[in-house]
């Protein structure tokens, strides 16, 4: 008889299990799960109830969730989750959350504000230990190819504008008029693909992200939770919140990350980006891109 499969014993392990088992897990189960995995720092201290009316589930959806886990309830499972926050940072999103969600006179400017404020005060527990990896990763990649579709769109034109402008070697993969499988072709082993989504997430981001992992390539992901579909084959993935009072997820972290993230490969890059950056202003100013007589040499 072939032994039952052992339940995760790390908050890691948890987290690399339920990004492998989500694709296939019932709606109610992903529900709860991307719940648990993005917040995880409410689960050692919040009830069990509490966290499913949070999620938008039933409790008994989080006991069957621990139990298909392999744990044998919703306690080890959460047990967890206290060991492997024990030594986290804390996190301003409950704060954060309390001051967006009062109720009181003012203008919907001061409630974005406020939303927009938390989305950025969240970056650097999120991110801060990745950053300098992922600019790594990316300045020793022969090529690097920038992919993002809709709400995400922004970002990535971001993204691939700031490199481009001390970097020949990276491409924004854009899809125009249906020619999206022509411009996966150019994806080559080692190459590196940075793609950022938001749910609800396109089909054409999904479709870069299986090529790039086809190809072989190294994937980065941006996105919105660890276990987004676009997240499964990434190392690293780079979180950013889009909350917001509008009806559209917010992309104003996701720019800044993006800034910051430019930023580091700058850096990284040292004088050969200066040189570069330099000439790529230069050759701007005389070509007429920018308003105004180009500044004497």
């Amino acid at each position: 008889m072939a032994r039952k499969p052992q339940p995760p014993r790390t908050l890691d392990s948890l987290v690399a299990t339920v990004r492998e088992r989500y694709p296939d897990m019932s709606p109610q189960f992903q529900i709860g799960a991307r719940h648990l995995i993005d917040f995880p720092e409410r689960v050692p201290v919040e009830s069990m109830r509490r966290i499913a009316a949070q999620a938008g589930v039933q409790p008994a959806t989080l006991v069957r969730l621990a139990q298909s886990l392999g744990y044998t309830g919703w306690e080890p499972l959460r047990q967890i989750f206290v060991r492997g926050l024990a030594q986290a940072p804390r996190r301003y999103a409950d704060q954060a959350r309390a001051t967006v969600g009062r109720r009181d006179p003012r203008s919907m400017l001061s409630r974005h504000a406020d939303a927009q404020s938390a989305n950025l005060q969240l970056l650097d527990d999120l991110n801060g230990e990745l950053l300098a990896d992922t600019a790594r990763l990316l300045a020793k990649a022969p090529h690097v190819h920038i992919a993002g579709f809709r709400a995400s769109h922004a970002a990535a034109y971001s993204l691939h504008y700031l490199y481009r402008l001390f970097r020949n070697s990276v491409s924004l993969i854009r899809g125009d008029a249906g020619l999206l499988e022509m411009e996966l072709r150019a994806l080559q082993p080692d190459d590196a693909v940075v793609i950022i989504g938001f749910a609800p997430y396109s089909q054409e981001t999904m479709r870069v992200a299986e090529a790039a992992h086809n190809r072989g390539c190294r994937s980065i992901a941006l996105c919105d939770s660890k276990v987004a579909p676009i997240a499964r084959h990434a190392d690293p993935v780079l979180i950013v919140s889009t909350d917001t009072p509008h009806f559209f997820p917010s992309s104003v972290a996701a720019l800044a990350l993006v800034e910051a993230l430019s930023q580091q490969l700058l850096q990284r890059s040292g004088r050969r980006a200066i040189e570069a950056l330099d000439q790529t202003e230069d050759q701007l100013r005389q070509t007429g891109a920018y308003l105004g007589q180009p500044p004497p040499a």
